[in-house]
């Protein structure tokens, strides 16, 4: 294969494609400011035309990044359904339930103190809670319908049966749900990331201030990883299923 057919073929890939074959490729998306979760179905070379970023530069990174031994922890892909599951859920589900209230919070305070200088905070604060609202009952749906069905479809299948028809039904139509909730709340933090000027702390910052958007900027890296996990690794073995 020549060098230009190399770049097509791999320019022609997914993000989520390349994120989900190796997640360490994630860091050179972060760096370019690529979209890998809830804009994994673009293909790299028409990201590239679209933000006029050097397609063979990235290429040389993701190259660089893949040289390096990938960790058992690490190969998402190669992890069975249910532990897949309980990763997700041990981890960001955890970590959402743990901040989400306390981000919310320190959002609002922040739009009360600052709010007349800083009239961005008030579009925060209000985006954040509605985030916080839909998670949790995203999160609901999720834990008590939507992985219980995948367990049973893939012990299932691991037993050499069909699964049950109710079950595929109830994946198919969550599978459909869940991604437009993704796509609601990727685009709502992105508004936030906007607003925030990427997060940038104003001079006339208080303590609380510097922590919202700190732990804002936590959450959207946290919902990157998470939504990835989902969209293009767990959601693509479901649709298997």
């Amino acid at each position: 294969m020549t060098e230009d057919q190399s770049l097509q073929e791999n320019g022609n890939k997914t993000i989520g494609t390349f994120v989900a074959e190796d997640y360490r490729t994630a860091a050179v998306f972060e760096k370019y400011g690529i979209d890998f979760c809830c804009g994994g179905q673009a293909t790299l070379a028409a990201t590239c035309q679209e933000k006029n970023l050097d397609l063979t530069k990235i290429l040389q990174e993701i190259e660089i990044v893949g040289k390096e031994p990938v960790g058992h922890n690490e190969n998402f892909t190669a992890w069975p359904l249910p532990f897949l599951i309980d990763y997700i859920v041990n981890t960001h589900h955890v970590y959402l339930k743990e901040n989400d209230e306390q981000i919310a919070a320190y959002a609002h305070k922040t739009a009360e103190v600052h709010g007349a200088h800083h009239p961005e905070v008030i579009k925060i604060a209000s985006i954040f809670a509605k985030i916080a609202t839909d998670m949790a009952a995203h999160l609901t749906e999720e834990e008590e319908i939507f992985f219980p069905a995948i367990k049973r479809a893939e012990a299932a299948v691991s037993s050499g049966k069909n699964p049950d028809a109710q079950d595929r039904s109830l994946i198919k139509s969550e599978l459909e749900k869940l991604r437009r909730d993704h796509e609601e709340i990727g685009d709502a933090i992105h508004r936030i990331r906007h607003l925030a000027k990427d997060y940038a702390i104003p001079k006339d910052a208080c303590n609380t201030f510097v922590v919202t958007y700190r732990k804002l900027k936590e959450f959207e890296e946290d919902l990157h990883k998470h939504v990835h996990l989902e969209n293009n690794i767990l959601f693509l073995k479901a649709v298997q299923l």
